[in-house]
């Protein structure tokens, strides 16, 4: 991210230096307001439980109380389209509760929908604007294709029993015809394409509110009002290419990324963001913001990233995981753990303790599945309860930082309405 005090103080100098012999008092107050711009977002960096504990909170509470109070707003505003809504959950309602035939077709409509939308919502904590995302892949989605690979080559079978399967697995009876030759890497990928679709689906929605935001700033006119950091650093890198290109050479690694990107998405368009959404990118958030600042409709952006995500990227993930996680594979890197001098056998002993578990766990031995919690096992528990806790940390961050925004577009308001120009 390009430093935004620096960039803010760029700004206003070279607001300052144009004003020339004249000595603008407009051009004065442009300086002015970017300094106690730049002032603001300083503060507001500073705004985080582990620095100002109690303001955090409270602005956190605050913040929910806007989002409330506009959200109530909006629902007033659309009253016949929730009526409508209202409407058809009270129909499907009664054709969930009416006793019928058409129950089992009822239920199974269910399930699957309740184990579509599970994957989609942890798809969204992924990439939600929210300060940070919830690594949903590596806690959940990584370790179910990775579980269901293990199951493959040790039960010879795709065909789990259901239930328990998709929640727990289970190697089949020995009524079902094992065919090793079967289990290749593309029939596992059709086993679990779903879940992953699915999930990359979500992780394309937890896109569209920064999209939302540019678009709705640049419609309205009040970009600057919004005081975004990502879109001040768009306008920041527009600003350098158009009055001093010869700054672009002296940019970091990451700032040359960023206009790189900035630029495939503007000047390519569609597959421009396909693009940028069919590889892992932490940057997508600027992609975004992009497609909104420059007014890209919005079924060019969602749909170009929802085949990037939902279908190029994730089957490319697929492939790394059940590539690792094949058998062959697995036992290659215990043998490379163990090769390690000294300390190479205490390492690969856990994971081979895990490994026998889970294999003994398919075949449905009791005993050893009842055996001691494996060290792996501890350890990944205790990972998934730290970045829990600090994805809830992040968005309390996030809503007060969100509040002070509120309260620094409310003070410079009147200064609008009797004269001063914001830029």
């Amino acid at each position: 991210m390009f430093n935004d005090n620096a960039s803010l103080r760029r700004r206003a100098l070279h607001e300052e230096s144009q004003t020339g012999i004249n000595g603008s008092s407009s051009c004065k107050i442009d300086t002015e307001q970017s300094l106690t711009r730049m002032q603001e977002r300083s503060e507001r960096s500073n705004l985080v439980l582990w620095w100002r504990p109690l303001y955090t909170i409270w602005y956190f509470i605050l913040e929910c109380n806007c989002l409330l109070f506009s959200y109530t707003k909006q629902l007033w505003h659309n009253k016949g389209k929730v009526l409508v809504a209202l409407l058809l959950v009270g129909i499907l309602a009664a054709i969930y509760n009416v006793d019928g035939s058409h129950q089992t077709h009822v239920a199974q409509i269910e399930k699957k929908l309740l184990w579509c939308g599970y994957w989609v919502v942890l798809g969204i904590m992924s990439s939600v604007g929210l300060g940070t995302g919830l690594h949903t892949f590596v806690l959940y989605l990584g370790p179910f294709i990775a579980k269901v690979t293990l199951a493959a080559y040790e039960c010879q079978s795709l065909e789990f029993p259901e239930p328990p399967y998709p929640s727990s697995i289970g190697c089949p009876g020995e009524d079902v015809t094992k065919d090793p030759a079967a289990i290749t890497l593309w029939s596992i990928m059709g086993k679990v394409r779903l879940e992953a679709m699915m999930w990359g689906a979500g992780t394309a929605i937890g896109e569209l509110p920064p999209y939302f935001m540019a678009r709705a700033a640049k419609l309205s006119g009040t970009e600057d009002d919004l005081d975004d950091d990502e879109l001040g650093e768009i306008l920041d890198i527009e600003e350098k290419k158009r009055d001093h290109p010869e700054s672009l050479k002296n940019m970091s690694f990451m700032e040359r990324i960023k206009v790189y990107m900035h630029s495939l998405v503007h000047k390519v368009g569609f597959f421009g963001i396909l693009a940028c959404a069919s590889i892992p990118n932490p940057l997508f958030d600027l992609a975004g913001i992009t497609c909104g600042h420059f007014l890209v409709p919005f079924w060019t952006f969602f749909g170009a990233t929802l085949i990037g995500k939902a279908v190029i990227k994730m089957h490319i993930q697929q492939l790394i995981v059940i590539f690792a996680f094949s058998e062959h594979h697995v036992e290659l890197l215990l043998n490379l753990i163990k090769s390690i001098p000294t300390i190479g056998d205490k390492i690969a002993q856990p994971f081979k303790d895990y490994l026998v578990s889970q294999r003994a766990k398919l075949h449905g031995d009791s005993n050893q599945s009842s055996s001691e919690t494996p060290w792996l096992a501890w350890i990944f528990e205790k990972l998934i309860i730290i970045m829990v806790a600090y994805f809830v940390i992040s968005i309390i961050n996030s809503f007060a930082q969100n509040y002070h925004k509120r309260l620094c577009q409310g003070k410079r308001k009147p200064l609008t309405k009797s004269g001063g120009k914001l830029n």
